[in-house]
């Protein structure tokens, strides 16, 4: 039956209206001239999204077949050595057609000045869709034209701040990233943007809003992707359900970490890799080893991961350094994988790192009887006269582990020596500090470090040394330990929460207390300590988010070591927290989530209280969700970053930190001790009962 014909009239005059006020133009797909090739990021996505991509050799061909008002995207340039040059011819042509361009890694100068990013970030200046002013971006460690430019849209600098430049671009230098130019006909970048996937640019939902803002503007059409392309993501999302298998196979996925990325020494590799970049130890940083690198077998040790510095070609760099630390803690993970995935190689490898690190971190005077510094381990290769207690107490606790998964006593007496050595060197109240050094304590002598009334409330250097006074005195009987350990202990608690010191924040100082917490309670279950256990827990529950992670906090500026930038001219400078302000969305698997899964762990399993054991269930759901997974950079798949941005879900946070940013990974103190805990956890024990039980005695 036909329409009436007043209703046809009426829909031809609303489609019209809508067609004439443009708000019916986001439903079709544009039409793009393109300058580049057809396996750029933006391409890929635009032809994926059901555009019309015609791809030209030249920008000389694309401005020419384009027709008249219609998008041109100029990508083309040879990244990251050769800018393509926009020369008055084309941007008169550009002119006469009135076309709509934007120009990729482009140039207005016969000689480009190229300058390669350290830790300027991306500073939004003009308002671009939901991306206002002094919203930051990243371009990572890019290439840049440095040009001059009046009407910049996004500039690069270095600044303070979290997801704002908080002090603006006081102070700092600046220059433009995207700029506009005749008469806003053409958007200029002076660096690489479409290839943004490949070139790892973060935030990606920032990303995604200024490629929608730009093309909507080229095509005069509403633009808005249904998809975001990512080479590196989360496992899973935050609301996915987990497979039944999830935490065993994050397990796995860790483990296999180690081999993707290469990070265990091999002897065809070790001189012109692992020594060329470690140096003296103070920026021991070089290019990710190559895809086909052979893996060692652990008697030469593992490296200790990436830095965050992602290069010009998407490359993540390496860390290439070897720390004691890092052995033990490897080993343990090693052992205890092996043996939840029945996997007699990763065993052994077990086996080799934990004979490595006493063999390579204990000679010379650490080896001799006679000497003050007998059983202590070296810090690093480089500096093997530098002894952190919290280092060697992981490490010990590592060897520690693997020793008894393995049922072997070949390391026994020596993790012994170690807690022994360390209990020498603490004071009167059961404090260390921080860090001492060989040439002192030959001088010194050890009663000048018995007799010591040092009291330092500050568990991120003192509270794991505790944690093995306590399980050295579980282990033998022998009260000083215990006696020493509680003494330190309740020092520390007396000055919570006003008298501690805290290093990139406060929340770390709570994760590392509460092993010893957990273990004083088994030791010495008393009303009092079990108070204290409540006491940091509780604190650290306030702060978990309902995904389970943790979010970091700063404590008082006055007891910080490295707080927040006082000024632009400080990101980048030192070591650095995550945040800028409490309340910033971001876990840090570096320094809290790491250490607090383990601790939760063990004082759910000291306790059996439901409250601890949710804390850790969910933490530990966190981690399984968050870890790396990527096809195309194999070297990070089945990390854990160091950030995590629970609000974006990426790993995006302030990157101010001088040697362990954002996106660094570390095998140890990050990776060891995620892999560790969800093994104890799938095992359905914790530390003390694997370590301390009868089954686990060597045969």
């Amino acid at each position: 039956m036909p329409r009436p014909r007043h209703f046809s009239i009426l829909a031809l005059v609303t489609l019209a209206v809508l067609l004439a006020s443009g708000i019916l133009l986001f439903r079709g797909k544009g039409k793009y001239y393109v300058y580049g090739e057809a396996d750029n990021d933006l391409v890929a996505l635009l032809r994926a999204e059901g555009n019309r991509v015609r791809l030209y050799g030249s920008a000389d061909l694309a401005l020419e077949k384009a027709r008249r008002h219609s998008a041109v995207l100029l990508l083309g340039g040879g990244y990251p050595d050769h800018p393509q040059t926009l020369t008055p011819e084309q941007r008169s042509l550009i002119r006469q057609k009135g076309l709509r361009v934007f120009a990729d890694f482009v140039t207005l100068l016969e000689e480009p000045q190229l300058r390669e990013i350290q830790f300027e970030r991306v500073v939004v200046k003009q308002p671009l869709g939901t991306l206002e002013p002094m919203d930051l971006l990243s371009v990572n460690r890019a290439v840049c034209c440095v040009e001059e430019a009046p009407d910049t849209v996004l500039c690069m600098a270095r600044v303070a701040g979290f997801d704002k430049a908080v002090f603006g671009l006081e102070g700092t230098p600046s220059f433009p990233l995207v700029y506009r130019m005749d008469e806003g006909c053409v958007w200029a970048s002076t660096s690489c943007l479409s290839d943004f996937a490949r070139l790892r640019l973060m935030p990606e939902k920032h990303w995604k809003v200024f490629w929608e803002a730009v093309l909507s503007d080229l095509t005069g059409r509403s633009v808005s992707f249904s998809r975001w392309p990512s080479l590196v993501h989360p496992a899973y999302g935050a609301d996915t359900p987990l497979p039944r298998e999830a935490r065993k196979e994050a397990i796995r996925k860790g483990i296999e970490w180690f081999f993707n990325g290469h990070f265990l020494v091999h002897p065809s590799w070790k001189e012109s890799w692992l020594f060329r970049y470690q140096g003296d130890g103070l920026m021991p940083v070089g290019p990710s080893l190559p895809e086909d690198a052979p893996d060692g077998d652990g008697s030469l040790g593992v490296l200790e991961g990436h830095c965050s510095a992602i290069y010009k070609d998407g490359r993540q760099a390496y860390r290439y350094w070897l720390r004691d630390d890092v052995q033990g803690e490897s080993s343990m993970a090693f052992a205890l994988a092996g043996d939840l995935l029945e996997d007699e190689n990763l065993k052994e490898i077990s086996a080799r790192l934990s004979d490595y690190s006493f063999q390579e971190f204990r000679d010379g005077p650490r080896d001799d009887p006679q000497s003050p510094t007998f059983g202590l381990l070296g810090w690093a290769y480089t500096h093997k006269w530098v002894y952190y207690g919290d280092d060697n107490a992981r490490s010990i606790l590592g060897s520690i582990l693997a020793g008894r998964v393995l049922h072997t006593d070949r390391w026994e007496e020596k993790t012994h020596q170690a807690i022994e050595a360390n209990f020498n060197t603490t004071g009167l109240n059961g404090f260390r500090g921080p860090r001492l050094h060989e040439q002192d304590i030959q001088q010194n002598g050890l009663d000048h470090y018995r007799r010591s009334t040092l009291i330092n409330p500050h568990p991120h250097f003192e509270s794991w040394l505790w944690a093995c006074y306590l399980w050295a005195y579980a282990d033998t009987g022998e009260e000083k330990y215990l006696d020493l350990a509680e003494k330190g202990i309740s020092m520390t608690m007396a000055a919570y929460p006003g008298g501690w010191y805290w290093t990139n924040g406060i929340q770390q100082e709570r994760s590392r207390m509460v092993l010893p917490l957990a273990w004083l309670y088994r030791v010495r279950p008393t009303d009092e300590h079990r108070e204290w256990l409540e006491r940091i827990t509780s604190d650290l529950a306030a702060n978990q988010v309902p995904c389970g992670a943790i979010r970091e906090e700063l404590g008082d500026p006055s007891k910080g070591s490295f707080g927040a930038e006082r000024c632009n001219a400080d990101y980048g400078n030192n070591e650095a927290p995550l945040i800028f302000s409490n309340g910033d969305p971001v876990a840090d698997m570096l320094y809290t989530c790491n250490f607090a899964i383990f601790g939760l762990n063990e004082a759910a399993c000291a306790t059996g209280d439901p409250g601890i054991r949710r804390m850790a269930d969910s933490l530990a759901e966190f981690l399984v969700r968050i870890q790396a997974r990527s096809d195309a950079i194999k070297n990070v798949d089945g990390a854990w970053f160091r950030a995590f941005n629970y609000s974006n879900w990426d790993y995006w946070a302030s990157n101010a930190d001088a040697g362990w940013g954002a996106q660094s990974t570390l095998t140890g103190w990050i990776q060891s001790w995620i892999i560790t805990t969800l093994a104890l956890m799938e095992k359905d024990t914790s530390y003390w009962d694997l370590t301390l039980g009868t089954e686990s005695r060597p045969e």
